[in-house]
């Protein structure tokens, strides 16, 4: 058996992470639909916090539950409901569990969830099954008969269960989204995307800042030690496809006219997390001699219905630069985002010559992103430069009855990348197939995301 983190025992670092929510103007947070909605939160560490304090903004939103195990989450969260102006919640704290006796005691729409991986599927499940619609942080379920529970009930008690991936609405994947679906790039081959971020800081501390100063609020926070690290240490596999995934999974129709047949993934050695524990805490430190399996950069890719390929990355236990490393590439040109660069084959000035991507980025802006644009420097302020406002909108937008731009279906075929790579690591690369959680309705849906500016 894999030894324990102890993460207690880890680097002492003396710099606490600060939060304080940024005062925005209420109208932003109001819609044409002013059905006032009832709105559980399950998690108030940082990340449930910072989608709290977007939803207490709303004046239609009332947030009469919430639910954790920590009480300093707690009377944080309490706080942000205060400063809102919003009633105290009931509060559910009596074990890990009480989130059970919270969808049977409250009459809610829906219920947000932002706790460790391991309790996104049980949370979603139980508030289906109590009648209230999901939105849940991702990964949405970690193995495929968790993908396939939260698919069966969502479709038996007609409730939505929406992974909130914001990055499907980062500014610039969304324009890239409106040239692709207004056929700039041609016939889509291949999309690359992943998450490579160095979470060395994340993975080791006891809830304070390496860094020495305070955290942005709507980050997820340093607090996630207390359960992320444990992943590396038992899992070896991509395990944390869906930023890069969900938004190619937007310009391929993933789910609506294509979805993804097989994988094969490759991970290499482990040795970033060791080497920095010996760096930091000597050869001697406790944690020294614990055994990660997740290999350090983990190659994950995808063969699509209609032919294209897609390339995911998981690379979060090494010094580097923060990416999501997409890329877009069609028979009629070519994005990559690390690069800024682009090249579309008649339009772009020089053959065989990159062009900077703004003048692009910005004549292709998304009229969703239009929409708010006199609100711009207020909405870059909402959370990983706007992102969260239009996830967290979305969200509110579908509890008062509108159409999911973001379902169940894709919920779990992002999510489900996690165990199938884990398998095929496990069997030496093997490809492994993905199912189709859509039973065949893939075929005859259309798309839908990004094809207006409502939400």
């Amino acid at each position: 058996m894999s030894k324990k983190i102890n993460r207690r025992d880890f680097i002492k670092t003396t710099a606490t992470a600060s939060a304080a929510a940024t005062v925005m103007p209420t109208s932003l947070f109001s819609s044409q639909a002013n059905k006032r909605v009832k709105m559980g939160f399950m998690g108030t560490g940082m990340r449930g916090q910072w989608v709290l304090s977007l939803a207490s903004k709303y004046p239609e939103v009332d947030i009469p539950a919430i639910c954790d195990i920590d009480d300093g989450m707690i009377e944080s969260a309490l706080r942000i409901l205060k400063d809102a102006g919003k009633p105290e919640p009931h509060v559910y704290k009596n074990g890990p569990e009480d989130f059970l006796n919270m969808v049977q005691n409250e009459t809610l729409d829906g219920v947000y969830i932002a706790t460790p991986w391991e309790w996104h599927h049980p949370m979603a499940i139980a508030a289906m099954k109590n009648g209230m619609h999901v939105g849940t942080e991702v990964p949405a379920a970690l193995t495929v008969g968790d993908c396939w529970d939260l698919i069966n009930v969502s479709e038996r008690t007609g409730k939505l269960c929406m992974i909130m991936e914001n990055v499907c609405y980062r500014r610039d994947v969304m324009a890239v989204l409106n040239m692709v679906q207004k056929g700039m790039f041609g016939e889509l081959l291949h999309c690359q995307g992943g998450y490579q971020h160095d979470l060395r800081h994340v993975k080791f501390n006891d809830g304070k800042n390496p860094y020495g100063g305070g955290v942005e609020f709507g980050e997820k926070g340093f607090s996630e030690a207390k359960w992320r690290t444990q992943h590396s240490v038992d899992r070896n596999g991509d395990l944390y496809p869906t930023h890069g995934l969900g938004p190619v999974s937007t310009m391929l129709d993933i789910n609506r006219g294509n979805r993804m047949v097989y994988l094969t993934s490759t991970a290499t050695q482990s040795r970033g997390l060791h080497k920095y524990i010996v760096d930091k805490g000597g050869p001697d430190h406790s944690n020294a001699d614990v055994e990660f399996k997740c290999g350090d950069i983990v190659t994950t890719v995808i063969k699509c219905a209609n032919g294209q390929t897609i390339m995911l990355s998981h690379d979060t236990n090494n010094p580097r630069p923060y990416s999501l490393n997409f890329r877009v590439q069609g028979t009629n040109g070519i994005w990559q985002k690390d690069a800024q660069s682009i090249y579309i084959e008649g339009t772009s000035p020089e053959p065989h010559r990159w062009e900077n991507e703004d003048e692009y980025l910005n004549k292709y802006d998304h009229p969703l992103w239009k929409r708010f644009s006199d609100a711009e420097n207020t909405i870059s302020h909402t959370g990983h430069g706007g992102m969260d406002f239009f996830i967290v909108r979305t969200f509110i937008e579908t509890l008062k009855g509108a159409d999911p731009v973001i379902d169940v279906y894709d919920a779990v075929s992002m999510s489900v990348i996690c165990p199938l790579s884990e398998k095929s690591i496990r069997l030496g690369s093997t490809a492994v197939k993905i199912p189709d959680f859509t039973r065949g309705k893939w075929k005859e849906n259309k798309p839908i995301f990004g094809l207006t500016a409502e939400y």
